[in-house]
């Protein structure tokens, strides 16, 4: 009975002493995972171009953006007021292209979820090869590379590639590679896009959830089939394009919300996305 009543203390004292250890494991990690800035410390950049008379569409869009007033001013009864409509094909300026826009079975604007248009992301820059070449393809070398210094891309984030074309816009020449419209500018386009092998190779071997550039499209210039388009929206992953201030972002480290105008059946929309800096 007394050895029993001392393998029992003994066997209190060590589930004690682990109980500790496993605490003070806990406490350590917590401090080590701790956020390096609040919430209210996060630093928002806005990766949006304004909507106006400057918006550049696709150079055979018949129209453009369009503000019209609709009241402002001063009322009979003193106090001011001011009222307007918007006209916008859904695809110009900072826009989100939805899965339909390419695949038949795809997600319409108003289908995606939450989950898509908001999370991780990483930034890759792509700008010395794309800068000294228009029509740069975004091959998975340049994403390898990538993780060589930064890791693997996480399960599920976003990708954006910095081409540095943003410096362009709204320059049309300069961000299109031509200052022609209609069907005529479209055998002139040229600016870097997303190689469709490397389109497939994120969705299928990375599971991103979205992609996104700083150029007119996530194909390049010259593509006569949008087959990047494709690849990413028969696997439901929606594409953001014309973003802005790239430049600013870290390559890691970073939370994206991306919300477009929810239309419904829409194949892409207006859109809204700015990223918090997290570290």
């Amino acid at each position: 009975m007394k050895l029993f009543k001392i393998t029992k203390t003994l066997v209190i004292l060590q589930l004690f002493i682990a109980l500790v250890a496993l605490f003070s494991c806990k406490q350590q990690k917590s401090e080590v995972e701790a956020p390096k800035v609040s919430f209210h410390e996060l630093e928002w950049i806005d990766l949006s171009y304004a909507f106006d008379s400057t918006t550049l569409y696709w150079p055979n869009n018949p129209d453009g953006f369009q503000h019209r007033v609709d009241a402002e001013g001063v009322t009979d009864l003193g106090y001011y007021y001011s009222s307007y409509t918007i006209l916008t094909p859904e695809h110009g300026g900072t826009h989100l292209d939805a899965p339909i826009h390419f695949y038949e079975k795809g997600e319409t604007v108003d289908e995606l979820p939450l989950a898509k248009l908001t999370g991780e992301a990483v930034v890759i820059d792509v700008s010395a090869k794309a800068l000294a070449d228009r029509d740069y393809l975004i091959d998975s070398v340049a994403v390898l590379d990538w993780e060589a210094k930064h890791g693997k891309i996480p399960e599920q984030a976003m990708v954006l590639f910095h081409t540095g074309y943003g410096k362009f816009y709204p320059d049309r020449e300069a961000y299109f590679g031509t200052a022609k419209t209609g069907a005529d500018a479209i055998p002139e386009l040229h600016f870097p896009g997303i190689q469709p092998e490397t389109a497939e190779w994120l969705a299928k071997s990375r599971n991103i959830k979205a992609v996104g550039l700083d150029t007119p499209s996530l194909d390049y210039g010259q593509s006569k089939d949008f087959a990047a388009h494709q690849r990413l929206m028969e696997n439901q992953i929606p594409g953001f394009e014309n973003v802005a201030n790239l430049d600013q972002l870290p390559a890691t480290g970073i939370y994206v919300v991306a919300l477009p105008m929810k239309i419904k059946g829409g194949s892409g929309g207006p859109l809204r996305i700015v990223a918090a800096v997290m570290e």
